[in-house]
């Protein structure tokens, strides 16, 4: 089997961003005029008044402090609570492409390639703005790369999922170098009228270059020394939209065809089976957390990580441990594991050891043990 290293990242950020502050100030002027609209039927029984947001509490639940967004105004305006991205025509790059492409140039710079020395792409992500032609295929074309290229969906677990399907095809020999994407517009199925998730996402594009060792010219990479993977199906995280809903129309435009989640269940139950998917792996390859120099997790939720790197490892992590940057960027799915090892890798010295995790619906959770080449 041939060895695998990991030669390059890149990153696409959008240019804008919201605050805590300014969504909870648009969150809580959507609050004060649905109550005052509604004021007969709350005082009547008949309606739940609706609770307004805080600063406070957004921290304090999940550690986000802000987000970045494809479309700010449409978000904080209290009439729309949602982006308005509008439609391009089929003669012009989608909008997932355009922002995959951006990631990838910068992949590629880092691992010394040009687009034709790549043999497949693959865009693994939660959120795929249409169903066909894959976004996958469309990236291909922009960059000029030959070769075949596919989607695939493991929500928040995408990535790992992508980089463990990537590993796969370079050592049997389908393919020498692989694009791995993680292309996320979460604020288009983001409900921003539930005060419970509204600050939960944002957006973003990664990318990740994968190639057999024996040709990587960035020889500063990182080998992969094992993949595994895990689902167990649970509703606690879904969303319902899609092509059938139109067959459906009293229930299309419902709640559950946004993003829904029952958190607390899904802090007690996804968090221990994350810690113990890593513990395990380590364990099947003869090796110690304490030989970890650092885990790079999905950016989902601060108070869900710290609790899994401190079971893995035995005690309280430090931001050096285990780095955050969903304060930044809020949860973006996919890309949120890709992100910390996009921003917080190149300190590595060769022959430290981590781990890239992501997790999410499904349940799924994937685990990468990487080690700095050179």
């Amino acid at each position: 089997m041939n060895q695998v290293i990991l030669t390059g990242t890149g990153l696409f950020t959008p240019a804008e961003s919201i605050s805590n502050e300014e969504l909870v100030e648009s969150f809580n002027n959507y609050v004060e005029k649905f109550n005052s609209e509604n004021a007969a039927a709350i005082e009547a029984g008949e309606m739940e008044a609706l609770a307004p947001s805080s600063v406070a509490f957004i921290e304090k639940a999940s550690g986000i402090k802000s987000r970045y967004v494809m479309d700010k105004k449409g978000v904080l305006d209290t009439d729309i609570m949602c982006p308005r991205i509008p439609e391009r025509g089929n003669d012009e790059p989608s909008l997932l492409a355009e922002m995959g492409v951006n990631a990838a140039k910068q992949a590629l710079e880092e691992a010394q390639l040009d687009a034709n020395d790549i043999d497949a792409v693959l865009v693994a992500c939660a959120n795929l703005q249409r169903a066909y032609p894959a976004i996958s295929i469309e990236i291909q074309d922009l960059l000029g790369i030959d070769g075949f290229a596919f989607d695939m969906n493991v929500a928040c677990s995408s990535a790992t999922f992508g980089i463990q399907t990537g590993y796969d095809m370079i050592r049997s020999g389908s393919a020498k170098r692989v694009m791995m994407l993680n292309t996320e517009v979460c604020s288009g199925h983001l409900n921003f009228r539930d005060r419970d998730s509204h600050f939960i996402f944002g957006d973003v594009a990664t990318a990740v270059i994968l190639e057999d060792a024996e040709l990587a010219k960035n020889k500063q990479g990182f080998e992969i020394v094992d993949t595994r993977l895990v689902t167990k199906f649970s509703n606690n995280i879904r969303n319902n939209f899609g092509f059938l809903n139109r067959t459906a129309p009293e229930n299309r435009d419902d709640d559950d065809k946004l993003f829904i989640q029952e958190g607390r269940k899904v802090f007690r139950e996804v968090s221990p089976m994350v810690a113990q998917l890593i513990t395990d792996h380590l364990a099947d390859n003869n090796l110690q957390a304490s030989g970890l120099r650092r885990m790079w997790l999905h950016q989902a939720n601060r108070n869900m990580n710290d609790f899994i790197a401190k079971k893995v490892l035995g005690y309280d992590p430090t931001e050096d441990d285990q780095p955050t940057v969903l304060d930044e960027y809020a949860n973006t799915s996919s890309a949120g594991s890709i992100i910390a090892f996009h921003k917080h890798k190149d300190d590595f010295k060769a022959g430290e050891m981590g781990v890239i995790c992501s997790f999410g619906a499904g349940y799924s959770a994937g685990s990468v043990i990487v080690r700095r080449a050179g």
